[in-house]
């Protein structure tokens, strides 16, 4: 391994130089299938000629233009993004280039919204525990999980942490004299597939209406498009059967299908709400960024590729529901957790040590998501046949580790 980087990674022992749809290929010729597509990034899969074409065009036209200015690309992005989210309320976007940026410009604007309308004092953000929104020291504080806080605080002030499902539990955090926003995961991700539950979601939007604290969605590793519906939230219901509309949803991963990119989108409450000079960041709406986006934004507004989704996740989450090692399946569209009884790192690693050109047997890339749980991430257009391969592989490194 290089050792210029710094120790931050813990790497398997593979460096890859090529992709073709949903296969990596590494520096001795040999051949993985990907099941987590760069965990939720490359999610039109690898060296998707549409994405290839959009990203060299725009290259070649400019790379970069400051935001003192606009550029065309990304104001198309923009429009097209709004437009995809605009059933859920959503009016206007910030361009980043991130998750934990995403969730960061999040809370500010949760915070001023609150801060304008009701003065100091109201700035909590409540979370949920098993959450994760990012690294930075902000959104380590958001993260509910004690694991990732160790060694860098003090984090910054104002971010309560209440357990998953627990109502009661919510309506005590969710104080309308300390409280500006409420942010949750519709599936958690880092913390191993978790799924909320309508009742859960349901009460949530609720209480937020009703004591006007904001509810902010996080949907970087669940949405554009990977539950088979561009947002995840949109498969959840209010209490009437209502679509449910955040006040700002948070994007990132697959925004661009591989290209870096983020977003926090505003709904009617938030749109107005910063200011020139309130926000910021260099690479946001980077045009090349801008370019991928406006090609994963095409793709899945195709009702027929959603639908897809949805039937493909249901062949993984069928697959695997009976092996015997396999003790719980989660999850939605191409977003699906195991629960095995085996050491996930020891799967992660057989996967790798399975590719064998001389035995023509491909190599398996999959995710942990916690010590005995694994993470099914694969990218959009993955073929049938290749799922299949994919779960015979996975079949056969459970039972050997």
């Amino acid at each position: 391994m290089n050792n210029a980087f710094m120790n931050t990674y813990k790497r398997l022992p593979v460096t890859f130089v090529r992709g073709e749809g949903s296969f990596l290929f590494d520096i001795n010729g040999k051949k993985y299938l990907d099941f987590g597509s760069g965990i939720a990034v490359n999610c039109l899969g690898h060296n998707y000629p549409p994405l290839v074409r959009a990203v060299t065009e725009q290259a070649a036209k400019y790379f970069h233009v400051s935001n003192y200015y606009s550029s065309d690309v990304s104001i198309s992005f923009a429009e097209k993004l709004v437009e995809a989210a605009s059933p859920l309320g959503i009016k206007k976007v910030f361009l980043a280039n991130s998750g934990a940026e995403a969730n960061e410009g999040a809370c500010k604007l949760a915070r001023k919204y609150s801060l304008l309308k009701y003065g100091p004092g109201r700035h909590k953000i409540v979370t949920l525990k098993g959450s994760f929104h990012g690294r930075t020291i902000t959104t380590l504080a958001a993260t509910g999980q004690d694991k990732f806080h160790k060694d860098f605080g003090p984090f910054t002030e104002g971010f309560l942490h209440i357990e998953c499902g627990d109502i009661d539990a919510l309506d005590k955090a969710l104080d309308e004299k300390t409280t500006a926003g409420l942010l949750i995961e519709p599936i958690q991700g880092e913390s191993g597939i978790i799924p909320q539950s309508e009742e859960f979601i349901a009460a949530a939007a609720e209480l937020c209406a009703k004591r006007d604290i904001l509810f902010i969605v996080d949907e970087i590793q669940c949405g554009v498009g990977r539950t088979g519906t561009f947002l995840a939230i949109e498969q959840y219901k209010d209490k009437n059967g209502n679509p449910i509309k955040p006040d700002i949803v948070t994007l990132a991963k697959g925004l661009a299908g591989g290209v870096p990119a983020g977003a926090f989108l505003a709904g009617e409450k938030t749109s107005e709400v910063l200011s020139p000079g309130d926000h910021g960041s260099t690479f946001g709406g980077n045009p090349i960024a801008a370019a991928a986006g406006l090609v994963v934004l095409k793709t899945i507004q195709d009702t027929e590729f959603l639908s897809d989704i949805v039937r493909k996740g249901e062949i993984i989450i069928n697959g695997l529901k009976n092996h015997h090692l396999v003790k719980e399946v989660r999850g939605k569209g191409l977003i699906i957790g195991l629960d095995i009884e085996k050491e996930a790192w020891d799967v992660l690693e057989a996967g790798i040590s399975r590719a064998d050109n001389s035995k023509n047997q491909n190599g398996l890339l999959i995710l942990s998501g916690g010590v005995n749980t694994l993470r099914v991430l694969p990218a959009y257009t993955i073929l049938e046949s290749e799922i299949d391969q994919g779960l015979e592989i996975l079949s056969q490194v459970l039972d050997e580790v």
